[in-house]
């Protein structure tokens, strides 16, 4: 495992305004552009890495920034006050494909792909989610058949981030029988292996500029060496991947609920009505207040699974517990922040109807709210 020296408060304060500079410099002038496009912007990623943000959990071995989950946390927090999309990205090529291969991965694996991917030379993509299951991952028909010292590949992921634009992907695929849970395998699968290709491109509410396409596999020929761990391990290891990811949605999250806040807060000081600040209303301060309390807890938790993480102990339930709270939050918070801008929130020249739209994504990326629920009511109920 990557070591790493516990997250000191300097060093905190540093990254933060390190990740803040780069998304008031590199991403803020850019966002509607992007998101009215749904523009993916590479070249961005290919400087993020530059400066350490598509690494953060890798260790300094393999050019990684090796960091822990609370400079983590800080980052994507940072990244999505400004964009969500660009901290969904961020997020997801961390600690989904990155870090599967930093978990799992043989030292050769680690030596050939880590490098690439935390430079941000290649961009990550992470596939389990297939058209027919979602939440119901057992059910999986992507499949993948020995052939000699090989694999053949087919099937279908939907919903992948990067699904075009990643250089490379950690696919789960079913190497067993259906709904036996030591039936899938994971593969690292280039981009140009052939038999391999993206397909369509959502068209979605929020999180425009997230890349999120399908990746299809037709007669996809890969060599038992792409494998990571053994054969039959695959959704094992996702799940323990996905309880990592969700810290990383609640700080997405996290990001998204203090951008619409902080909005909220400058606005309510600078709009009059009735010959004051409407901040002087109780019906906008109360509100700023109940959104301020949301959000100091669910950055509570969040660090919580985090530092559990860190610590290398169980935080199946915490991450859940984080990922769903935050998420309720990042919906509650950017709805009332339009409430707060009025006519204003619902046009685009203002940030909260971006917040609003990209908010809605947390509650259902990696893992749903109700799935979040069954996997905390789980945990308590094992007593």
């Amino acid at each position: 495992m990557g070591q790493h020296t516990p997250a000191n408060n300097e060093q905190l304060a540093f990254i933060r305004q390190s990740a803040r500079d780069f998304a008031q410099t590199h991403i803020l002038p850019h966002v509607m552009e992007w998101d009215e496009a749904q523009f993916f912007p590479v070249d961005l990623f290919r400087k993020m890495g530059e400066f350490g943000f598509l690494g953060v959990l890798v260790p300094e071995k393999y050019q990684g920034a090796g960091f822990g989950y609370q400079e983590y946390i800080t980052v994507i927090e940072e990244i999505s006050k400004v964009c969500g999309s660009i901290g969904l990205s961020v997020a997801a090529h961390n600690s989904l494909c990155t870090n599967h291969i930093l978990q799992f991965g043989t030292d050769a694996q680690k030596e050939k792909y880590l490098p690439l991917l935390a430079t941000g030379e290649w961009i990550g993509a992470w596939g389990l989610t297939e058209p027919n299951t979602g939440s119901d991952a057992g059910r999986m028909q992507c499949v993948a058949v020995k052939d000699g010292d090989d694999y053949i590949i087919n099937g279908a992921k939907c919903w992948i981030t990067h699904g075009i634009s990643g250089n490379v992907a950690v696919v789960i695929v079913r190497t067993g029988e259906l709904l036996d849970s030591r039936g899938m395998s994971a593969f690292i699968v280039e981009r140009d292996t052939p038999g391999f290709k993206a397909g369509k491109k959502e068209n979605k509410l929020g999180m425009r500029a997230s890349e999120t396409a399908e990746m299809i596999f037709e007669d996809c020929r890969v060599h038992k060496s792409q494998m990571l761990g053994a054969e039959g391990e695959g959704f094992i290891q996702s799940m323990k991947i996905l309880d990592g990811g969700r810290i990383s949605i609640a700080a997405l999250s996290l990001g998204i609920a203090k951008g619409a806040y902080e909005a909220s807060v400058k606005y309510s000081k600078e709009r009059q009505q009735f010959g004051k600040p409407i901040s002087e209303f109780q019906g906008i301060s109360f509100k700023l207040a109940d959104m301020a309390t949301k959000i100091e807890a669910a950055e509570l938790l969040t660090r919580n699974a985090g530092s559990l993480k860190d610590a290398h102990l169980k935080h199946t339930k915490e991450a859940a517990m984080a990922k769903y709270y935050a998420s309720e939050v990042a919906v509650e918070v950017s709805t009332d922040a339009i409430q707060v801008h009025g006519g204003y929130g619902y046009t685009k020249d203002f940030p909260v109807e971006k917040f609003y739209r990209d908010s809605k994504l947390c509650t259902i990326g990696e893992g749903t709210s109700e799935i979040q629920k069954l996997v905390i009511s789980r945990e308590v109920l094992k007593g």
